[in-house]
């Protein structure tokens, strides 16, 4: 069984993959609490299905990609199940983490999308630094900034744990709390190898709009 907060169709409101309509799977359960979070909703209730139900409400959507979401979907064990099931069905699925727990048992078919907790989050201190390995050049890493020490912090990060021609870099401002502009300032200042992300489906449908 799968906790899950909702599915739902929409674009893809952040990565490289931004635009893109997919098919969306928002598990239930956090094991973080970062400041500027915005789908605290998704911490606790929910309701269970088989994992066989998820996929065909997921495969009924009618779309070919799919994005397994939270909370933190690898709280569940069955996460891991739920997206070889839908590669098996022919999706390509990304997978959102916090980067907190293991990504070894992964299926190497998913694109991982890691979000790596600056020091504003309050939560930087949990992030499991062995992930990097399991990363490869499909991956994606996700650094959502409040400040411009975040910002030094994320460079940092990147300038340690990146390979050549590894991962891409995305660059989140979060949302009320550090102006696009200055983000993108700073990125073209430095010359940066990184991709400014703005939450797509915010700018569509509104901050506080769910289910989208």
């Amino acid at each position: 069984m799968l906790k899950i907060t909702e599915i739902f169709a929409s674009v893809q409101g952040e990565t490289s993959y931004s635009g893109y309509p997919f098919a969306f799977v928002r598990l239930t359960g956090c094991n973080l609490r970062c400041r500027y979070c915005d789908t605290a909703y998704a911490y606790d209730g929910g309701e269970e299905f088989p994992l066989e139900e998820v996929v065909s409400r997921v495969t009924a959507l009618g779309l070919t990609r799919a994005c397994v979401t939270g909370g933190e979907p690898l709280l569940q064990e069955e996460a891991s199940e739920l997206v070889v099931a839908l590669l098996d069905r022919g999706q390509e699925v990304l997978v959102e983490t916090n980067g907190t727990l293991p990504l070894s048992g992964l299926d190497p078919r998913a694109v991982k999308i890691m979000d790596v907790k600056c020091p504003s989050s309050g939560e930087a201190r949990k992030m499991l630094w062995e992930n990097f390995r399991h990363l490869t050049g499909r991956d994606e890493v996700k650094f959502v900034l409040s400040s411009e020490e975040d910002y030094r912090y994320a460079k940092e990060v990147a300038a340690r744990y990146r390979p050549e021609r590894g991962w891409g870099i995305l660059l989140s401002p979060a949302f009320g709390f550090l102006a696009p502009e200055r983000l993108a300032g700073w990125m073209v200042g430095d010359g940066l190898d990184a991709r400014l992300q703005l939450q797509l489906h915010k700018l569509v449908w509104g901050p506080d709009r769910r289910g989208v």
